[in-house]
Formats: structure tokens, C-alpha cells, sequence
């Protein structure tokens, strides 16, 4: 089964080509030859681990789809409802992927780069495809054929692509219903202000309902909160796992092994390093930081 992304792939380089040369004229610095060719070489490994285990993900669906609650079939509507389903799957596991440490574990690479451009769109996970099944497995099991899932999966891939830019600004009525360059600077930004928000795939209707919605206003930094300075894909790809284990392995007592696990990134018992949301209660408060540092996030 063919993965749609992949014919995409000619369509990518000419737009990152475009969005180079367009910076080059226009004066703006908008990549760097080590970042990009990090963010490719993430690309590359992130397919790599679909070609290994794809085949094994997919079976799984198709195994939960076999055990199906609801014969959905395949009519036309039932494609527009895998298309909202699809997206609010997309949003809880984007979500979770910020707001839970071993998640995040997986995701954080995709947020290390300092730069906003469309290779950075590319700089994927090589761990996420073993956790988006952790919030994917409702679909086959309601009824949505896999394939129908892998297709609508892949457009949102396909569209989340083009949001990846500092070259597009604000987008008049379409920003009041889907996800746009502009919504997405801020969900890559690690302005405090701006940590944690805007997980939609496509729509950003999710975020306006279920309170995870930020509109860009200041200016945008991108990065971590606390950079990992380097450009090899190795460390890119489980720096943050190693400090879970570290985090884990150091760990006073099992609750605080488990907090370690399973609290947002930046958690810590003693509150030495602190989640986005404790960060945003100090700032509220006025209270000053006197804790070690703040997490990778």
C-alpha cells in the first residue's frame, strides 16, 4: 500500500527550494544549512521506521477493525466523518504529546530547531509512530476502514506541510476554522505565552473548543526552552528519552518515578524545573523562579 506523503516528495523540494530563494532575496535568514540538513536526515529516519514497522501498524488496525462496534462502510460520508474523526485524534495525540513526559519524548525533536521553515515540517519523530497508535486505535474499532484512516492520515501530513513558514502572514476568515502558518508559529514558539498551544492537524476548531487555542500576537521565538545546541539526528531524536530514564533512574521514590513518566514536561517532586503551566502561575503571580532550570520542552 502506497503511502500518499511519498508523492509529495517532489513537490516538497521544489517549495523548500522556493521558500530559499525567496529569503535570499528578501533579506530574511530563514535556514541554515546544518538545521536543514538535520531536519532532513530526521525526515529520512522517520520514514526508515515506517518502512520497518508500517506494515505491523497497519495489521494492528486491521486486527481492531476486524473487532469493529459500528459497520461504517466506505459511502461518502462516512470519508468526511473519518476526515473530523481523524483530525480529533491528530489533536488529542498532538495534545498529549506536550502534556505528557514520555509523549513528549517522542515529539520533542520535532519542536529542537531554532529555525521556522519548511524543512523544519520535515524534522519528524522516529518514536511517534509508536505512540500516535496509543490515541489511533478508536477509529478501526468504530468502524473506519484502515485504509480510509491511512488516506485521511496522509493528507493531513500533506497539509500540515505548508503551515511550516514565516513567509505567510495572517489569513483574514480561513484562520477562524483551520490551521495556518501563523497559528502554527505559535504552537512551535517558546514564548511563555505560547507553550502548549494550537494542536490541530488541519482544523483549528478543536483548539477553540476545547480551550487550547493562542492567536499570534508578539513576536515568535522558536526552540526549546532550554536548546539542545546540536545538529546530530542521533541526539536530536533521543536526548529527551535519555533524560526520562535518567529523570526515572534517579528517581527517589516509585511516585516520583511514575510522575517522571507520565506528568507534563518539566515536572519535577521537588519542583526544581517546572511544566508550562507553573511557569505561566509564577509569571501571573510575579513570583520569582528560584528552581535550577527549566526542562527541555
Amino acid at each position: 500500500m502506497k503511502d500518499l506523503t511519498l508523492y509529495a516528495v517532489p513537490l516538497f523540494v521544489f517549495l523548500l527550494l522556493a521558500e530559499l530563494v525567496i529569503g535570499l532575496v528578501t533579506g530574511r535568514a530563514t535556514y541554515d544549512k546544518r538545521d536543514t540538513f538535520a531536519s532532513l536526515a530526521m525526515g529520512l529516519g522517520n520514514r526508515a521506521v515506517y518502512a520497518v514497522f508500517g506494515g505491523a501498524l497497519l495489521a494492528l488496525q486491521f486486527f481492531l477493525y476486524e473487532h469493529r462496534i459500528f459497520d461504517l462502510g466506505t459511502s461518502a460520508g462516512v470519508w468526511v466523518l473519518c476526515f473530523f474523526a481523524e483530525d480529533l485524534a491528530y489533536y488529542w495525540f498532538h495534545r498529549g504529546s506536550h502534556e505528557v513526559r514520555f509523549l513528549w519524548a517522542a515529539h520533542v525533536n520535532h519542536h529542537s530547531s531554532q529555525r521556522y521553515n519548511l524543512s523544519t515540517a520535515l524534522r519528524q519523530s522516529w518514536t511517534t509512530p509508536f505512540t500516535t497508535a496509543l490515541f489511533y486505535w478508536p477509529l478501526p474499532l468504530l468502524g473506519f476502514h484502515p485504509v480510509m484512516i491511512l488516506t485521511c492520515t496522509a493528507i493531513s501530513l500533506l497539509y500540515q506541510f505548508w503551515i511550516h513558514t514565516e513567509l505567510i502572514d495572517r489569513m483574514g476568515w480561513f484562520e477562524r476554522w483551520f490551521n495556518t502558518p501563523s497559528h502554527h508559529r505559535v504552537h512551535h514558539a517558546v514564548n511563555l505565552e505560547y507553550l502548549d498551544r494550537n494542536h490541530g492537524g488541519i482544523l483549528i476548531v478543536w483548539d477553540r473548543l476545547f480551550g487550547t487555542f493562542e492567536p499570534e500576537r508578539a513576536p515568535v521565538w522558536y526552540g526549546l526552552t532550554k536548546n539542545i545546541h546540536t545538529y546530530n539526528p542521533v541526539r536530536i531524536a533521543f536526548h529527551e528519552w535519555a533524560a526520562l530514564i535518567r529523570d526515572v533512574r534517579g528517581a527517589a521514590t516509585w511516585r516520583d518515578a511514575l510522575g517522571y513518566v507520565f506528568m507534563p514536561p518539566g515536572w519535577s517532586p521537588d519542583g526544581s524545573t517546572l511544566t508550562a503551566d507553573q511557569m505561566r502561575e509564577r509569571a501571573a503571580s510575579r513570583e520569582p523562579f528560584q528552581g535550577g532550570a527549566f526542562a527541555p520542552r
